[in-house]
């Protein structure tokens, strides 16, 4: 499995794209940067398989309408986020203004489902607390978690924000704190890093 991470838009958002033999990618918090991310696509001659909402905030979703557009593929988000997602209330001034509605959002996400797209399975965790929808996604082959803005390297996810919930982001670092130590986490902002070391070193993973 291979994992490029283009950072993306206003406020330099990780955008996931994985793949594997099948050159199907999966795109993940497409945020901005739309041309930047198809010319991505053209040069690793990668089709694409759908593109995965870790959550819903507009620095994660802005470019969703655009590449559904040029490169139709089914759109995954958890309900609780879908709901506000693609309208005025998720505009964050000056930064971005409100995220276009992309024609069809066919998938909802919830907690254990498991995918295949593209030759490659992922299962979906609920992590809620920096939004009611926040999700995360595993590739046990790869043994690889892209988390969103649920959890940093060195710090978590605010909470400040309209439907942030600081004890639902508590209880969902607990879950992250019960999977193995060498699981690569690729946050939605900053470096990479791993179960094992946030645990030792990431206030909010201890105690």
């Amino acid at each position: 499995m291979n994992i490029e991470t283009l950072v993306v838009g206003e406020l330099q958002v990780n955008c996931p794209i994985v793949w594997g033999e099948a050159k199907q990618a999966l795109v993940i918090d497409p945020g901005g940067d739309a041309e930047a991310i198809l010319d991505f696509l053209d040069q690793h001659d990668l089709d694409v398989a759908a593109y995965l909402l870790t959550h819903g905030h507009v620095d994660h979703v802005s470019a969703v309408a655009a590449l559904y557009d040029a490169r139709p593929a089914p759109i995954a988000i958890h309900p609780a986020d879908g709901s506000w997602a693609f309208g005025e209330a998720n505009e964050f001034v000056p930064y971005y203004g409100p995220p276009d509605r992309p024609a069809e959002v066919e998938r909802e996400l919830e907690e254990g489902q498991t995918w295949e797209d593209g030759g490659l399975t992922y299962r979906v965790i609920e992590t809620p607390g920096h939004t009611p929808g926040s999700v995360c996604f595993f590739f046990p082959e790869s043994n690889a978690l892209i988390v969103g803005d649920t959890l940093f390297a060195g710090s978590v996810g605010r909470t400040d924000l309209p439907g942030g919930n600081s004890r639902d982001l508590k209880e969902s670092l607990k879950r992250l704190k019960t999977l193995d130590d060498n699981i690569t986490v690729y946050p939605g902002h900053g470096p990479a890093t791993t179960i094992g070391r946030e645990k030792q070193v990431n206030f909010f993973m201890q105690g």
